[in-house]
């Protein structure tokens, strides 16, 4: 009776030793749910907008970036999967569009909002840790860019910051420095295009990228294919390494 006991004491034993650590390991790497939500239709103001708007262009179609069951960020337009757990997407902004000017109907009713729809900047989406990250693209302008995506490169016109030049930029996801940045033309914000530069089109063997400035023809440039940069983490709630054990 004594020998069972022991035998069952043991077995438990054995049991608890491989059991604790994959339940510990489980609970340190929490799964998210990343997704984008269904399209919907948000009155659209042109004014004050500086990416612009297409010809009759009224309204814009958004989508809600939901991360593990809450609301992150409002996005527009087509997402870009860079690799199978990382995406870009651009962001849709609702600003408050009043002016100081705007007084409210009666001096105790609160403060006069105007809320606007526009297009914002670009985000990075992780899908396994659930970061959201704001992209820096280089001489991006939301009234001259189009980004056009290819692997982790992005391909558009861009503006220097006096906003004297227009530029052909290639910018790698997390890269320091653009892949390419090339000047286009003189560029006069008085005199400005209706559409600036068309998205640029990419071919993939050589890597190719054609530019369309308005006005200009067609500039095609070679790019250097290199190794993704983007550094996607191992998850946020991975335990740091013991200290002691490299020793």
């Amino acid at each position: 009776m004594q020998l069972l006991r022991k035998s069952v004491f043991v077995a438990v034993l054995f049991v608890l030793c491989f059991a604790l650590p994959r339940t510990a390991s489980a609970a340190s790497h929490k799964v998210h749910a990343v997704f984008l939500g269904v399209v919907k239709t948000v009155p659209y103001s042109k004014a004050g907008d500086p990416s612009g708007a297409a010809p009759g262009e009224d309204s814009l179609k958004i989508r809600a970036l939901v991360v593990d069951g809450a609301l992150k960020e409002w996005t527009t337009g087509e997402m870009h999967d860079i690799t199978d757990r990382s995406f870009a997407v651009r962001r849709a902004l609702r600003v408050n569009d009043a002016l100081p000017t705007d007084a409210p109907a009666a001096k105790t009713a609160p403060a006069v909002s105007h809320w606007v729809w526009q297009r914002g900047p670009w985000l990075l989406v992780d899908r396994v840790t659930g970061h959201i990250t704001a992209l820096r693209l280089p001489h991006y302008d939301p009234g001259v860019s189009q980004v056009s995506w290819y692997r982790d490169y992005a391909a558009y016109c861009g503006l220097t910051a006096s906003g004297k030049s227009l530029y052909a930029v290639v910018a790698q996801v997390d890269a320091r420095r653009p892949s390419l940045a090339k000047r286009l033309a003189p560029f006069d914000a008085a005199n400005r295009p209706a559409a600036v530069c068309a998205a640029p089109e990419w071919q993939r063997d050589p890597m190719r990228v054609t530019f369309h400035p308005a006005g200009m023809s067609a500039v095609s440039y070679q790019i250097a294919p290199g190794s993704a940069v983007l550094v996607e983490d191992a998850g946020e709630e991975e335990s740091a390494p013991d200290p002691a054990a490299s020793k």
